[in-house]
C-alpha cells in the first residue's frame, strides 16, 4: 500500500492568495503542497484589469471592505500594507503605474504578476500540482486530502480557493463544503461588483442606449459612489454600478445624481429665460441619445421659461435623484467577486485560522470579506495570505 506524501501545509487553491500563502509559510522552512484544480495558476489574475492586473490600491483600509464585521480586516491590512506587496512587484522589475484613485496596474501585463509569485513559490521550494481535483478533505491525527492526482496528509490546511465569480475560469464552492464540513458558518453568499440588469418592462426603452457612458453618484442606503455609468444590452454597468451593487438589496430602487458636478438648480439656472427645452439644454451635457431617452420620460416638452416653479423643482429633483428599479444581476458569470463567506466570527483575525478546528485555515474571498472595484480585493488576498503564511 502506498504511504501517502506528507507536508507540514496543503494550500487548496492556486490562485493570488493560495500562492502567496505557500511561498510565505515554505520561506519560513515549512514544506507545502499547493494544490489548482485548473490547469494552470492564478487564472483569475490573467484578465484582472483588463489583462493587466490591478494589484493593489494604496488606499485600502478597513473603510473599503464589506464584512459582517467590518473591523475583522484591520489586523491583516494594517501588518501587510500595499507598500510591502509594492515592493515585492519592484523586487521583480515589474513596472507598473497608478491609474485613478490609488488603483496600481501593471505596465505589461498580469502574466507578470502571475509569474511574480510563480517564481517566488519555486524559489522557496513549494510543490506545485495543477489539474488536481479535491475530491475529499478529513481530519484524523493530521489533515487527509484526496485528490485526482493522490492522496496527502498534513499538519496545517490552508482553504484559499476563491468564491462562486467567473465559473467559466474553474470557480466552485468547494471552500464552502469544506467550512461546512468542519461545522464553520458561511454567511449568505451573493454576485459582488456585477452589473445590474432591467426590469423586463424596462429592457426595450433603454436597450437602444447600450455603450452609452455618463458620470454618475449612485446611493444606496447612506453609501454612495460617484464614476461613471454605462450602458449594456441588458442593463447598466460601469464602475459606479459595479460598486453600489456590492450593497444593494436586491429589491429597492436606486437613487442617481446624473449632473454629480452640478449643484441643485445649477443646470437650467442660466438659460431658464432662454426659450430653450431641458433637452436642448442636457443634450449639451450627456449624449444625446440618453438625453433624448430620458427627457421622454422625466422633462416637460416646452421651453424651461414657460414651466412653473414647481415642474423645474420637480425636473431639478429628478435631475439629482433618479429613482431607477432593477430586477436582480447579471448573477455570478458576471461578477467580479462573491459577496459573503466564510463567517469571520469563526475565524482569528490575526492569523485566519479557525476558531474552533486547530490547523485550517481560510483566506481570500473564501472569506466574508469583500473589498471595492480597484485593486482592493487583491490587496485582501496578499493580507490575508501573509496572516495565514506567517503562523502556518
Amino acid at each position: 500500500m502506498e504511504i501517502p506524501e506528507q507536508y507540514d501545509i496543503i494550500v487548496i487553491g492556486g490562485g493570488g492568495g493560495g500562492m502567496f500563502c505557500a511561498f510565505t509559510a515554505a520561506n519560513r522552512g515549512k514544506s507545502v503542497l499547493l494544490l489548482e484544480h485548473n490547469e494552470r495558476l492564478g487564472k483569475k489574475i490573467e484578465i484582472s484589469g483588463g489583462g493587466r492586473c490591478n494589484f493593489t490600491n494604496i488606499n485600502a483600509s478597513a473603510e473599503n471592505y464589506l464584512s459582517g464585521n467590518r473591523d475583522f480586516c484591520k489586523s491583516a491590512l494594517a501588518r501587510y500594507t500595499p507598500w510591502d506587496f509594492i515592493a515585492l512587484v519592484e523586487k521583480h522589475e515589474i513596472a507598473y503605474h497608478e491609474k485613478k484613485l490609488g488603483q496600481q496596474f501593471c505596465d505589461g501585463s498580469s502574466r507578470q504578476i502571475i509569474g511574480m509569485l510563480e517564481t517566488e513559490c519555486r524559489e522557496a521550494g513549494v510543490r506545485i500540482l495543477s489539474h488536481c481535483d479535491v475530491r475529499e478533505v478529513e481530519k484524523f491525527d493530521k489533515y487527509v486530502v484526496q485528490t485526482s492526482r493522490g492522496t496527502f496528509h498534513s499538519n496545517a490546511l490552508v482553504v484559499a480557493t476563491g468564491g462562486l465569480s467567473f465559473p467559466k475560469l474553474g470557480a466552485t464552492d468547494l471552500g464552502y463544503r469544506i467550512a461546512r464540513k468542519f461545522g464553520i458558518g458561511v454567511t449568505e453568499i451573493r454576485p459582488g461588483l456585477v452589473p445590474l440588469t432591467f426590469q423586463p418592462t424596462e429592457k426595450s426603452f433603454y436597450e437602444p442606449l447600450a455603450g452609452v457612458a455618463l458620470p454618475v453618484r449612485i446611493s444606496a442606503g447612506n453609501r454612495q459612489f460617484e464614476e461613471a455609468m454605462l450602458f449594456t444590452h441588458r442593463g447598466v454597468s460601469g464602475p459606479a454600478v459595479l460598486q453600489i451593487s456590492s450593497y444593494w438589496d436586491g429589491s429597492s430602487p436606486l437613487s442617481m445624481d446624473l449632473l454629480p458636478e452640478k449643484a441643485d438648480s445649477e443646470a437650467f439656472a442660466a438659460t431658464i429665460r432662454s426659450g430653450t427645452t431641458a433637452l436642448q439644454n442636457l443634450s449639451k451635457i450627456w449624449p444625446r441619445r440618453f438625453a433624448e431617452a430620458w427627457c421622454t420620460r422625466n422633462a416637460p416638452d416646452k421651453p424651461l421659461a414657460r414651466c412653473s416653479k414647481e415642474e423645474i423643482e420637480t425636473l431639478n429633483a429628478s435631475l439629482h435623484g433618479w429613482q431607477q428599479s432593477f430586477s436582480g444581476t447579471e448573477g455570478y458569470p458576471k461578477a467580479e467577486v462573491t459577496c459573503g463567506g466564510v463567517d469571520t466570527g469563526e475565524l482569528s483575525s490575526k492569523t485566519m485560522e479557525s476558531r474552533k478546528v486547530p490547523g485550517l485555515y481560510f483566506i481570500g474571498e473564501v472569506v466574508d470579506v469583500t473589498g471595492w472595484l480597484g485593486g482592493y480585493n487583491f490587496q485582501w488576498a496578499w493580507a490575508s495570505a501573509h496572516a495565514a503564511g506567517t503562523a502556518v
